[in-house]
């Protein structure tokens, strides 16, 4: 018999009704077993007596008893099981540590728990599990992962689950509970609205992980902002290496020729005052000469021959010599320094335009084509068929209102918007007595009077009166310029919230707003000004970028 026990499966034993090993076997006449409770509820719910395995019919109700050798059979399974599964569980299972739930079951050594069973307010290991696992009865009990303190899923009041949640107290309750203290409030299965609080609990994570993408995707915008950073410090570095270079090498060339002139200089001088000491010299050479002959003849006793040789020899002439009275060796080294100084300032501003030109090719790079738009235009203004050039008219057209349209500032805007990176357009104001340019944000004011100022939305700098130039930071700024600009550039970098003008053909920059928040589209916008009967007639022209 204990050789047939290795032979038995669980297939053998299963209810074909419930497909739980067979519990009180009973067979039909067609040789077929079942749980007598299965067999019974079967019949219970259906008009006819049909076996649920071969669907043989039987006249009347046959009556059941418990077939005892299945019976035997099935508890002899049972009994082997339970040893296989104690003997693996004693071997695999894992003792229970500090911060695990422990078997409230085992004996000694406690074992560390499966699950716990909420009906039966106990934790069970592996083993003691088994009978949730086969027994009918127990394995309608409600098993969870195992948690501690199961007497705190009970009522204290009525010691019963708390398998009900009373949505009015935001609280877990048992069943007498709901019929009594909280009879009035609304009530759902616990099951119910745990599946809520998921629900819940989903779309609160879906918001996590979306805000943690929009910060990784932040993170990622910082790391190629750095990048970015780092490519331009590293390309403004090597640009200012190479200036100062020059500029070195060059105060070296200009020190190097400053001393070899001055020494030059010195040479000269020291061999022109060679020159002069010399002559010099001869002349007091010729004149010592001639003082010996006068005071010879001064102290003569023979009158005849002092009275012939002072005849003879016309003692009353002196020598023949150089007037040196404004003769001087003095060199004027201050002329040489000047000289000197005057070709480093030169070399200083030759190397300071390369720079600036440098700069504005680099913006130049991010030229866009700027078309205006006419749904923008104040009524004043004239554009033309190419959308390239505006101008005032004084007279107002009858044009549409509408919400996009300039009302009271004869501006324009540019078709195109802008919500990232640079863009740069240049726009000819040669000849023009008055003019206006500038960005402004997409939500700006169109309607009535509008304050040109960062606070408003607007960046931008005009021109009135042929001379005057403002830049409408927070204060306005009035600008002082070398030179009238005939084309200006306007460059915007959105992420670093930047905005320049630049003298396009001085190469020179005019002014920058710094600091700029931008959280929205960016517009471009031209005001040609006021026509002023004729003087500012010529028209704003978008010119296309031509990189020298």
């Amino acid at each position: 018999m204990a050789a047939a026990n290795y032979l038995l499966s669980e297939d053998q034993f299963l209810c074909s009704i419930c497909l739980d090993v067979l519990t009180d076997p009973v067979s039909t006449s067609c040789g077929h077993n079942f749980c007598k409770t299965c067999i019974n509820e079967h019949w219970n719910i259906n008009d006819q007596y049909m076996c649920p395995m071969c669907k043989k019919v039987f006249n009347t109700r046959p009556e059941l008893h418990i077939n005892t050798f299945i019976s035997e059979m099935v508890a002899q399974f049972r009994q082997s099981a339970q040893q296989k599964a104690s003997h693996s569980s004693s071997s695999e299972q894992q003792v229970s540590k500090p911060g695990e739930v422990p078997c409230d079951v085992c004996t000694g050594t406690k074992l560390k728990a499966l699950k716990s069973c909420l009906v039966c307010l106990v934790s069970y290991c592996e083993t003691h599990l088994e009978p949730h696992l086969t027994m009918s009865g127990l394995k309608r009990h409600q098993l969870i992962d195992p948690v501690e303190n199961l007497e705190g899923r009970m009522c204290m009041k009525h010691n019963k689950p708390l398998e009900v949640f009373c949505k009015t107290d935001q609280t877990c309750v048992c069943v007498l509970c709901s019929v009594s203290d909280h009879k009035t409030h609304e009530f759902v299965p616990l099951r119910e609205e745990c599946e809520q609080k998921k629900a819940e609990l989903g779309k609160t994570e879906a918001e996590i992980q979306q805000m943690i993408q929009k910060r990784q995707l932040k993170i990622h915008e910082v790391k190629q902002s750095v990048d970015l950073s780092k490519e331009n410090a590293e390309r403004m570095i090597a640009e200012g290496v190479q200036i100062f270079t020059s500029l070195k090498e060059s105060v070296e060339r200009g020190q190097a020729n400053l001393i070899n002139s001055i020494k030059e200089k010195q040479k000269a001088t020291e061999k022109q005052a060679e020159a002069f000491i010399k002559e010099l010299e001869q002349e007091i050479s010729e004149l010592k000469k001639r003082r010996t002959e006068v005071d010879q003849l001064s102290h003569s006793e023979d009158h005849m021959h002092l009275l012939k040789s002072v005849q003879s020899l016309n003692i009353h002439h002196l020598p023949p010599t150089k007037d040196w009275t404004d003769v001087s060796v003095c060199p004027f080294y201050e002329g040489t320094l000047v000289a000197a100084l005057a070709q480093l300032k030169e070399t200083l501003s030759t190397e300071m335009r390369k720079l600036l030109e440098a700069k504005l090719k680099r913006v130049q790079q991010y030229a866009v084509d700027v078309t205006l738009d006419p749904d923008t235009a104040h009524p004043c203004l004239i554009l033309s068929d190419d959308g390239k050039q505006v101008r005032d008219s004084d007279v107002q057209k009858n044009l549409p209102n509408n919400p996009e349209r300039f009302s009271y500032h004869a501006w324009v805007l540019g078709k195109q918007s802008f919500s990232s990176g640079r863009f740069y357009c240049e726009v000819q104001v040669k000849g023009k007595t008055a003019w206006t340019l500038g960005v402004t944000r997409e939500s700006s004011k169109r309607k009535g009077p509008i304050t040109q100022s960062p606070m408003k939305g607007n960046w931008s700098m005009w021109l009135r009166n042929g001379k005057e130039y403002k830049a409408f930071d927070d204060p306005p700024v009035r600008l002082s310029l070398k030179s009238q600009p005939q084309k200006v550039g306007v460059f915007v970098d959105y992420e670093e919230g930047l905005v320049s003008f630049y003298d396009v053909d001085a190469a020179a920059l005019i002014y920058s707003f710094t600091g700029c928040s931008f959280t929205e589209k960016l517009y471009p916008y031209f005001g040609p000004g006021l026509n002023e009967g004729g003087r500012n007639s010529t028209p704003l022209i978008l010119s296309p970028v031509r990189v020298k």
